[in-house]
C-alpha cells in the first residue's frame, strides 16, 4: 500500500492450519478467556466512542482479528506450538493490548484518537510480531520479520471483514506502525558519518525515522492527509512496543531475561554450555544498558506521558543491576555457562528490587 513492499511472504503452515476465526477459537479453547477479559475492559473504556452499529462492528472486527493473530502466534512461536520464543509469543500481545494500552487510554484520554485509531493500536499489538523466523534483511530500514508480519496482517484483516476501501485509515496506520516497530540494535554511527542512506539505519525503533522512509518510498506523501493522520499512531505504537522499560522493575528485568533466552535460542547456543556464558553476560550487562540508555527513546507525546516516569524510576535500578551483576560474577570467577549468569542475574534483581 503506502510503502509499496512486494508481497513476498505467502501463508506458512501455521496460517494454513488456522485460516479463520473458527479455527483459532477451536485451538485456543478456554485460553481465549484472557482475550475476552481484555476486550471487556477495552469496550468499557471506549464506550463513549461506540455510538452505533458501525462503531460496534468496527470494534468487533478488530477483536476478531486480535483473536486470530493471538492463536497463530501461540501456535507458531508460543505455548501451543513447537517453536516457543521466550519473549515474542502470545503473552506479548496481552502485554501490549492489555495494561500498556490501558495506561495510554488513561493518560491521553479517549478523545486523543477516534475509534479507528484505538482499533489500529489494538491491531498493532496483536499483529506486529506474527513472524519471527524470516531470513534477515531490510528494505528501506524495515526488517524482514516486520514485512512478513504486515503481509500476514493484511490477510487477517481481509478474513475478519476489513477492506482497504472502507478502512483506509486503519490500513495506513497499521502499515506504518508495523514498519516503524523494526528495531535496529547496531551501534550508532557518528553524526559526521551520517548520509541520506544512514538516516533509516541509525539505531533504535525505525518509527523515529518514518518520515525519511516515506521520503524514499513515497516522495509525495506530505500531500496525503491520510498519512499525516496515521504517523502519530505509528509513533505511539513504537512506544507501546518498547514500554517494557517502564514496567515495574522486576517485570522489566524478566523481559530482559526472556529476550536473552530468545537470543541464545536463535543463535543455537545452549544455556548449559560454556559458549553461552559471555554472550549472556554481555547481553544482560552492557547490552541491556545500551538499549535502555542509548537506543531506546519515546517517539510520541502520548508515549512520554504514559511511560516516561516509569522508565526514569527504573534507570538507577538498572545501573545498580549492571554493577551488581558484574560484581557477583567477579566473585564467582569466569562464568561457566549462560545458565550460571542467569542465576546471578536473578539474585541481583532480587537484591536491587528489595
Amino acid at each position: 500500500m503506502i510503502l509499496g513492499f512486494a508481497q513476498q511472504y505467502p501463508p506458512d503452515e501455521c496460517e494454513q492450519q488456522l485460516p479463520d476465526l473458527a479455527a483459532a477459537r477451536a485451538l485456543l479453547g478456554d485460553r481465549v478467556g484472557a482475550l475476552e477479559a481484555l476486550f471487556a475492559q477495552r469496550r468499557a473504556a471506549l464506550a463513549p466512542l461506540l455510538h452505533g452499529a458501525a462503531e460496534q462492528a468496527l470494534l468487533r472486527r478488530s477483536e476478531d482479528a486480535a483473536v486470530l493473530a493471538y492463536a497463530r502466534l501461540a501456535l507458531r512461536h508460543g505455548q501451543l506450538g513447537s517453536d516457543l520464543h521466550p519473549y515474542h509469543n502470545e503473552a506479548h500481545i496481552l502485554d501490549l493490548c492489555g495494561e500498556r494500552l490501558s495506561r495510554i487510554i488513561a493518560s491521553a484520554g479517549i478523545d486523543a484518537f477516534d475509534l479507528r485509531g484505538w482499533c489500529a493500536l489494538l491491531l498493532f499489538g496483536a499483529c506486529h510480531d506474527l513472524r519471527q523466523r524470516e531470513a534477515p534483511g531490510t528494505v528501506a530500514g524495515v526488517g524482514a520479520n516486520e514485512r512478513a508480519s504486515w503481509a500476514e496482517c493484511l490477510r487477517i484483516l481481509a478474513t475478519c471483514g476489513f477492506t482497504p476501501e472502507h478502512d483506509t485509515g486503519v490500513y495506513i496506520a497499521l502499515e506504518l506502525a508495523i514498519a516503524g516497530s523494526t528495531f535496529d540494535a547496531r551501534p550508532l554511527p557518528s553524526q559526521a558519518a551520517l548520509n541520506a542512506a544512514d538516516l533509516v539505519h541509525s539505531g533504535g525503533a525505525l518509527a523515529a525515522r518514518l518520515e525519511q522512509v516515506l521520503d524514499q518510498r513515497r516522495p509525495d506523501w506530505r500531500g496525503d492527509p491520510r498519512i499525516g493522520e496515521a504517523l502519530p499512531l505509528a509513533l505511539l505504537a513504537a512506544d507501546l512496543d518498547t514500554a517494557n522499560v517502564a514496567e515495574p522493575f522486576a517485570r522489566f528485568a524478566e523481559s530482559g531475561e526472556a529476550l536473552c533466552r530468545e537470543r541464545e535460542m536463535l543463535a543455537g547456543r545452549s544455556l548449559d554450555d560454556a559458549a553461552s556464558a559471555m554472550p549472556v553476560l554481555s547481553f544482560l550487562g552492557d547490552g541491556q544498558s545500551r538499549f535502555f540508555f542509548e537506543l531506546h527513546r519515546f517517539n510520541s507525546e502520548a508515549g512520554i506521558t504514559a511511560f516516561a516516569a516509569g522508565k526514569a524510576a527504573n534507570a538507577p535500578r538498572l545501573k545498580a543491576l549492571n554493577m551488581g551483576l558484574r560484581a557477583r560474577i567477579a566473585l564467582q570467577g569466569p562464568p561457566r555457562s549462560g545458565a550460571q549468569v542467569l542465576d546471578a542475574y536473578r539474585l541481583t534483581v532480587e537484591q536491587v528490587g528489595a
